[in-house]
């Protein structure tokens, strides 16, 4: 597996997302198995006016379309850029164990992508978040965890 290769794709990614005038961010996904890109793409975000749509999210998404499943621990993630906090929390939860970036968070804050808020933010007890957060104490939101529970053909994540 050539990271220089697979590093250059998602920077040549990040560059056309510019061109198409999205951020400059790209990402590639490689099946650690057979070495090959199973997700390439850029940010979409300016493109389909929608603030979720990071490279690292659409490639993990791609990735997952791709092989029928949400476990994605068979792949190796390459970005252009150091994911931000909403798109390593996705790499968590699809269980990739591997990461290799070229940017920093820092070089991405230089040019107007800072994050350090949310990373603050998250430190915080949810009282002092800048975001308002109150908890609704009634019976409905327990009848989904309930039948979740009581589930026998569960499908674990």
């Amino acid at each position: 597996m050539d990271h220089n290769e697979n590093m250059k794709k998602a920077c040549d990614l990040a560059e056309l997302s510019v061109k198409n005038g999205a951020g400059p961010f790209g990402c590639v996904i490689i099946d650690k198995n057979t070495g090959k890109i199973c997700a390439e793409t850029h940010n979409l975000v300016t493109i389909h006016n929608n603030p979720t749509l990071h490279a690292e999210i659409v490639a993990i998404n791609n990735a997952s379309h791709y092989f029928c499943n949400f476990d994605l621990s068979n792949c190796i993630l390459y970005s252009s850029c150091e994911p931000c906090p909403m798109c390593l929390a996705a790499i968590y939860w699809a269980r990739i164990d591997t990461v290799y970036y070229g940017n920093t968070k820092e070089d991405a804050a230089n040019i107007g992508f800072d994050d350090s808020f949310i990373y603050d933010e998250m430190k915080k007890p949810v009282s002092e978040r800048a975001v308002q957060m109150k908890q609704i104490s009634c019976d409905y939101p327990h009848i989904a965890f309930d039948k979740w529970v009581e589930k026998s053909d569960k499908i674990k994540y």
